[in-house]
């Protein structure tokens, strides 16, 4: 798109004060004539640039002139580049901007801001599953948050499926499932995203709350959630050295009250139901140890008789 081109036109000539027309055209990969042309646009919409003639010319921004795109320092745009980077190669429009923004950077930042750029690569999947396919109707419920307007919302849970009509206030990535925070007539709802079966704009314009953050509301439903998913506790003890096994497979729902006489160390682990608890611990045989309570103590004895019944020969 010419837009495209004459923003990154701009930003050359602010990085290296002084182009030329062939200059132009081979940093972009346009014609000679067409660079000209570019660069004429610029200076006939009211962009200080100018020409100047002879051995030596080229076009300049008059007095030094600079687009307020830039002023980051070296470590600045080196963590620019290092966070954005990493999502370049899977989205077209992030790694045009990043030929951009280099373009805008002094001589001495551009080196490290290439290399940050290429220096992570994020695989979101974790060993042994697969990688989380971003739902396509995310880029539409982003371009609805940035441009403010309402959509309408087919919503999938247990199987029944119901309309909504939703202000989106927000998107959340939270390990590769997302969620929309959106205001509706009956308050602030989320939205799981992967349940929304159908999303259309309207031409209704919302406006967001004034003292929204989005980063505060998502702490808030995250407390919620996990206070809904800690209803019920156990008391267990695991032997010190495979308690951080647990703590990774169990995160936030393990908390250590601390070592007994015998050095286990005892925990406790929560989950919505008993049954929950025992599933989760059932693998770990003698391992553990569960104290209380006797309802997820019944549950484990109950699927370990089960599994003796299943498999004894």
């Amino acid at each position: 798109m010419r837009a495209d081109r004459l923003v990154a036109t701009l930003l050359l000539m602010q990085a290296r004060g002084r182009v030329t027309a062939a200059e132009v055209a081979a940093e972009l990969e346009i014609s000679v004539a067409t660079a000209r042309r570019d660069l004429e646009a610029l200076s006939a919409a009211g962009v200080p640039v100018y020409p100047q003639q002879g051995r030596g010319g080229g076009w300049s921004l008059v007095g030094g002139a600079r687009t307020d795109l830039t002023g980051l320092n070296e470590p600045e745009a080196r963590a620019l580049f290092l966070l954005a980077g990493s999502s370049a190669g899977a989205v077209p429009e992030v790694k045009s901007a990043l030929r951009k923004l280099v373009r805008a950077l002094p001589q001495t930042f551009r080196a490290d801001a290439e290399a940050a750029a290429d220096a992570v690569v994020i695989d979101p999947a974790r060993w042994g599953q697969h990688d989380r396919t971003r739902p396509g109707v995310v880029t539409l419920l982003q371009r609805a948050v940035v441009e403010r307007r309402r959509v309408r919302l087919v919503y999938e849970r247990a199987g029944l499926r119901s309309e909504r009509l939703g202000d989106p206030w927000g998107l959340v990535d939270k390990d590769a499932i997302w969620y929309l925070i959106a205001g509706t007539e009956r308050g602030r709802r989320t939205f799981r995203v992967d349940r929304i079966v159908e999303a259309a704009l309207t031409d209704e314009i919302t406006t967001r709350p004034a003292d929204f953050d989005l980063s505060t509301v998502w702490e808030e439903v995250v407390g919620e959630m996990e206070q809904r998913r800690s209803t019920v506790s156990a008391t267990a003890l695991i032997a010190a050295e495979l308690l951080p096994v647990l703590r990774n497979q169990q995160g936030r729902h393990c908390e250590v009250d601390g070592p007994v006489e015998d050095g286990r160390i005892m925990v406790r682990v929560t989950a919505p139901t008993p049954r929950m608890i025992a599933q989760q611990l059932a693998g770990w045989g003698a391992e553990i140890e569960v104290l209380a309570p006797q309802s997820v103590r019944d549950e484990l004895a109950m699927l370990g008789a089960q599994l003796i019944e299943r498999y004894q020969s």
